[in-house]
C-alpha cells in the first residue's frame, strides 16, 4: 500500500479540540490519521485504503455481528489508524469488549459524544490537514528559496549542506565515489557490501577519505563523522587544493569540493563551523550501506532508520552520494533532500558551473538543445497532478522543467519512475537532437497512462504508429472509413494484406473473386480514392489497423 499523500492530522489534535469532545479510550494516544471514514459495515476494510479515522456507531456490532475482537483485527490489518464510536445511537456506551479489543491490538479507539456529529469530526480532520499541508508547502518553498540562495555563494557546497542540515534540523553528508570493490582475498576478508561498511567505520570505502559533512549534531554518541577518525571540536579547517592530508584530519565541519574540482575530497577545500559530535557508528555504517546501495545505480534514493535516528542517502550523479541523519522525519524532508540532490549535481558536474549558466543561456536564445545538453540520453516527460512542479523535478532529478497551465513538462537524463500524486508520460531515450520528438513521444504517453489511470506510461510502439496518440488514430480511422460498411472495411483489410490478390483475398474470405473486385470497386468508389496510389493504400491500411477489428462478413 502507497503512502498517503495527505499530511497527517495528529490524534491528539482531535482530542485537544473541546467543540468535539472526543475522549480517548483505548490504545496509544499519539497516533495519526489520514483521512476521515464512516461505515456501519460488519467488516468495511475492503473500501479503506489505510490511516483512516474510522467513525462508527456500532450498528455492524450488533448480535448478529461480528465478535468485536475479529472486527477490531479486521480494521488492524487494513491499517486504520483509529476509530471513532458514537454513542447512544445503537449503543448507550462503548462496549467494553470493544475497548479490550483496541487496547490489545493497540488501536486508538476515542468515543464521539452524543452532540458531535460525524461530519463535525470529519470537517476538524479536513481543516487540520490543510493547514498541516500549507505549513508544508510553505516550509519546502523556504527551503528551496534558501538552498538555491546558497548555491550563489563563493563555496556553493558546503553552503548547501550547511542550509539542508539546518532545514532538516540533521546531519548531512556529501560522500565522495566508492572505491571498486577489493578481489577476495585468501583469508576471506575485504569483500562485498558488508567489508564495504566496516571500512566506512575505519575511514575507508564509500564514507572514506575526502567526505564532504556539514550540519548540527545528529543522533548518536560521540566520535567523529563517517570519515571515520575525524576530530570534534570548532573552529574551521582548510585543506588546500591539492593537499595531501588526510581525511581524517578535517574535524566534523563544513567540508566543500569547489564547482569543478572533482570529486569531493580530490583536493578538498573546506570551511565551516563544527556544531558537535557526527552520528554514532552504527549509524556511520548503516549510512555506508545505503550509500553503497545507491551509488551503485540501481536506485535513486535509499532510506533506513536505526534507534529512531532516520536515515536516507541520495543519488548524487558521478557516484556521488548525498547522506543524511536526522533525529526526526518531517512532511517535505524528501522533497526539500530531493532538491538539494539536484542543486548538488549540478555543482559537482565535470564542468565548471559558468558553462552551465553558458549552456541554458544558449538553449533559451538559439534554441540549440544539441549544443547546450549532454549527449544523454535523455528523457522527456509530460505530467499531469495536483503537486509541486519543482519538488516532482526534484525527485526526477532534473531543474529542467516548464510548468504550464495544462500539466508539466520536464527533461531528465535519469529513467523516470512513478510519482505519488502525478501521472506520467515518458518518452523513449534521445539524444539532444531528438528531443522534439521525444516531447511528443511524452504527450502521447501521458494520455494513455490518463485513460489507462496508471501512474506512467512509456513510449514503447516504434514506426509510425508510434507517431499518433491511440485516441488520435481511432479518431482518423472513423472518419476515414465512415463510408464502409463492416463486410467492406473487412474485404478492404483482407485485399491490402494479400497486396491486392484477388484469388488469396477471396479465398481468405471465403467469398468468390468476382465478389471481392465488386467490394474492392464499391469501396474505392465510397471513399473516392484511388486504391492503386500506394500512398493511399499505406493511408487506408494505417487507418484499418486502428479501426474497430473484423466483424462477421456478409453482403454489403
Amino acid at each position: 500500500m502507497e503512502a498517503p499523500l495527505t499530511p497527517p492530522v495528529p490524534l491528539t489534535a482531535l482530542t485537544a479540540d473541546r467543540e468535539l469532545g472526543l475522549r480517548l479510550l483505548a490504545g496509544p494516544a499519539d497516533a495519526d490519521v489520514y483521512g476521515v471514514h464512516a461505515s456501519e459495515m460488519a467488516d468495511p476494510s475492503p473500501y479503506l485504503l489505510g490511516g483512516e479515522l474510522l467513525l462508527t456507531a456500532g450498528a455492524g456490532l450488533a448480535a448478529a455481528g461480528p465478535a468485536p475482537a475479529q472486527y477490531v483485527a479486521r480494521l488492524v490489518r487494513a491499517g486504520v489508524g483509529a476509530v471513532g464510536f458514537g454513542v447512544t445511537p445503537v449503543h448507550e456506551t462503548v462496549p467494553p469488549a470493544l475497548v479490550e479489543a483496541c487496547g490489545r491490538y493497540g488501536l486508538p479507539l476515542v468515543e464521539v459524544p452524543p452532540g458531535t456529529p460525524f461530519t463535525a469530526v470529519g470537517r476538524a480532520v479536513w481543516r487540520l490537514m490543510a493547514e498541516a499541508r500549507t505549513r508544508e508547502l510553505r516550509r519546502v518553498t523556504d527551503a528551496q528559496q534558501s538552498l538555491a540562495s546558497a548555491a550563489a555563494r563563493p563555496h556553493p557546497v558546503a553552503a548547501v549542506l550547511s542550509r539542508l542540515a539546518a532545514s532538516l534540523n540533521g546531519w548531512a553528508a556529501l560522500l565522495p565515489p566508492p572505491p571498486p570493490t577489493p578481489p577476495a582475498s585468501h583469508d576471506g576478508t575485504g569483500t562485498g557490501p558488508a567489508a564495504a561498511g566496516a571500512s566506512a567505520a575505519a575511514g575507508q570505502g564509500p564514507v572514506g577519505s575526502g567526505v564532504t559533512r556539514t550540519g548540527p549534531a545528529g543522533p548518536g554518541t560521540g566520535g567523529a563523522g563517517p570519515v571515520g577518525a575525524g576530530r570534534s571540536g570548532t573552529g574551521t579547517a582548510r585543506a588546500g587544493v591539492g593537499g595531501t592530508g588526510p581525511a581524517s584530519d578535517l574535524p566534523a565541519a563544513a567540508a566543500a569540493a569547489p564547482a569543478g574540482a572533482g570529486p569531493a575530497g580530490a583536493g578538498v577545500r573546506a570551511a565551516g563551523d563544527e556544531a558537535g559530535a557526527g552520528p554514532g557508528e552504527g549509524v556511520r555504517e548503516a549510512l555506508a550501506g545505503l550509500a553503497v546501495r545507491v551509488a551503485a545505480g540501481g536506485v535513486a534514493t535509499a532510506t533506513d532508520t536505526l534507534g529512531g535516528t532516520h536515515l536516507a542517502a541520495y543519488a548524487v550523479g558521478g557516484g556521488r552520494v548525498l547522506a543524511l541523519a536526522t533525529p526526526a522525519r518531517a512532511p517535505g524532508d524528501h522533497t526539500i533532500a530531493s532538491v538539494a540532490a539536484v542543486l548538488l549535481t549540478l555543482l559537482t558536474a565535470s564542468r565548471p558551473a559558468g558553462d552551465e549558466a553558458a549552456s541554458l543561456t544558449r538553449l533559451l536564445l538559439d534554441g540549440d538543445p544539441a549544443g547546450a545538453l549532454s549527449p544523454g540520453p535523455w528523457y522527456a516527460v509530460h505530467a499531469r497532478g495536483g503537486g509541486d512542479p519543482r519538488a516532482l523535478a526534484a525527485a526526477l532529478g532534473t531543474v529542467l522543467l516548464d510548468p504550464r497551465g495544462d500539466g508539466v513538462r520536464l527533461l531528465t537524463d535519469r529513467e523516470p519512475a512513478p510519482q505519488p500524486g502525478w501521472r506520467l508520460g515518458v518518452s523513449a531515450p534521445a539524444a539532444p537532437a531528438g528531443l522534439g520528438t521525444a516531447g511528443a513521444q511524452a504527450r502521447r504517453a501521458l494520455e494513455r497512462a490518463e485513460a489507462a489511470r496508471t501512474p506512467l506510461a512509456r513510449h514503447a510502439e516504434p514506426g509510425l504508429a508510434g507517431l499518433v496518440g491511440e485516441a488520435e488514430a481511432r479518431a482518423h480511422a472513423e472518419a476515414l472509413l465512415g463510408p464502409l460498411s463492416p463486410a467492406l472495411r473487412d474485404t478492404l483489410r483482407g485485399w491490402l494484406a494479400h497486396h491486392g490478390s484477388w484469388d488469396r483475398t477471396a479465398a481468405a474470405l471465403g467469398v468468390h473473386r468476382n465478389t471481392v473486385r465488386q467490394r474492392i470497386a464499391r469501396a474505392a468508389g465510397l471513399l473516392g480514392a484511388d486504391l492503386d496510389d500506394p500512398d493511399t493504400r499505406m493511408e487506408l491500411w494505417f487507418a484499418l489497423r486502428h479501426a474497430p477489428g473484423p466483424e462477421p462478413t456478409g453482403r454489403p
